[in-house]
């Protein structure tokens, strides 16, 4: 019974993550994945590892000069592997070998990817259809604009790091080179906005296109997919606006940040990608903290449920704002798209925006601790506290903007690091909801009592 209970179908999404992460980590480690002359410690492969099956972008190393052919090949593996979800990958074999899915692995896939049951044979095939088709297109799309650099290889690698919001570069500076080319930057947008709407989004998407011969059999979007959309425009418009005006308004930027057209088209580019990619076209060092803050706002909201994103999810977001008007409005009830919220979903809402925020505190805490030469007593010195929040929020939304920090971690710093973005991969709410479902539940209650709340 005990053996049932630890292999739960809550369970086995965390192990599967675990399993390729480490498999990951010892191919990465191979002599012919590392360039001649070059190193990559066990705590650094772990590292990448889970960077790019968590789909983060956040690296220890210059992957390009670091990892050879073979290594970036690797990595581009564990990337859309991660980006698809080892549940799919694993039904996906099911059905390849003829055999019948179990319920248990039905179940883990539908919580994992949609939260509600499905045909999981029509799923597989249009989830398989609809990445290859994006990523595909934005490989072609990437080598016309610049053959030079996006050769085959590495437009490919490019195009499904992006479509699966790890931000990976092939390149020392990320994208900052193409900073002021616009062809380069509407092409990464639109591979990271169509990865983070999610699988049901997007399957709506042709469904309504098509008129229900391509995607899911319905004429118009959902509530959710309604949610989606909405939200996730403000936030990419919301997010351009401020950042254009905040680095607008900052004197002495124009080379390092940019002004005019390079100034908004860089403002734009970050606010989709701060949900959550990591490419960026300028050093982020350069931004001011006001920027850097509205950054992590982003971040810590991230895209979609079943996406290739993090962060608490938009619709998780859209909820908390739909509660706190409620609260002011003195209305019971929150209503959105016309009806109402119920309250579990309430309660999984507050769940988890109290985990993130939790988390986020702590890490902070623990790598101000590290990072500061405070737990080893090498006092090394206090690192500016918006670097270390910075750091903490890109590694839980699974977004890969850093300050340049992250190379300069130390092992227990990148420790932290690894927890936050494999915590956020996999989903604060579905690891307590893990460890949850290997506990006895209690059948009693206690008496209740009024305690004096605010």
């Amino acid at each position: 019974m005990q053996q049932h209970r630890i292999f739960s179908p809550l369970t086995w999404p965390v192990y599967s993550f675990l399993v390729v992460i480490l498999l990951g980590a010892c191919a990465l480690r191979l002599p012919a994945s590392i360039m001649p002359g070059q190193n990559l410690p066990w705590i650094d492969a772990f590292f990448i590892a889970t960077s790019a099956v968590c789909v983060t972008g956040l690296s220890t190393v210059d992957v390009s000069s670091v990892l050879s052919p073979l290594g970036q090949g690797i990595l581009l593996s564990l990337i859309q592997t991660g980006g698809l979800g080892v549940m799919t990958y694993t039904s996906l074999i099911f059905l390849l070998w003829r055999r019948a899915v179990p319920f248990t692995s039905r179940e883990a896939v539908s919580q994992a990817l949609l939260g509600d049951t499905f045909d999981l044979r029509r799923f597989i095939r249009e989830v398989v259809a609809i990445t290859a088709g994006i990523e595909l297109l934005t490989a072609v799309l990437l080598y016309c604009c610049d053959p030079a650099f996006f050769t085959p290889f590495k437009a490919l690698f490019h195009a499904v790091s992006a479509f699966c919001n790890a931000g990976f570069a092939l390149k020392p500076d990320n994208l900052m080179s193409y900073r002021e080319h616009a062809g380069v930057n509407a092409v990464i947008c639109m591979a990271v906005i169509l990865g983070g709407l999610g699988f049901t989004v997007l399957r709506e998407t042709l469904g309504i296109l098509t008129r229900g011969r391509v995607g899911a059999e319905t004429a118009r979007y959902s509530r959710f997919s309604r949610l989606v959309l909405k939200t996730s425009f403000m936030l990419i418009v919301a997010g351009a606006v401020l950042l254009f005006l905040i680095e607008w308004r900052r004197p002495g930027n124009e080379l390092t940040v940019g002004d005019g057209m390079t100034l908004g088209m860089a403002a734009v580019f970050h606010s989709v990608i701060a949900r959550t990619a990591g490419f960026n076209t300028i050093d982020m060092t350069a931004c001011s903290e006001a920027s850097l803050l509205i950054l992590c706002v982003l971040m810590f909201i991230g895209g979609s449920s079943g996406s290739c994103a993090g962060g608490i999810k938009v619709v998780t977001f859209r909820v908390l704002v739909g509660y706190i008007v409620a609260q002011c409005r003195n209305e019971r009830q929150v209503v959105l798209e016309g009806r109402g919220v119920p309250p579990e979903n309430l309660t999984r809402a507050l769940t988890i925006f109290f985990l993130y925020c939790l988390l986020i505190m702590t890490s902070t805490l623990l790598l101000s601790l590290s990072e500061g030469g405070i737990l080893d007593r090498s006092g090394g010195g206090d690192v500016p506290l918006l670097r270390l929040l910075f750091e903490v929020v890109s590694a839980l939304g699974t977004v890969g903007l850093s300050l340049n920090f992250t190379s300069e971690l130390t092992d227990f710093g990148k420790g932290i690091i690894i927890v936050n973005m494999f915590a956020g991969r996999v989903g604060l709410l579905a690891l307590i909801m893990a460890v949850r479902s290997l506990q006895r539940s209690r059948r009693y209650d206690y008496a209740e009592a009024q305690l004096p709340i605010g």
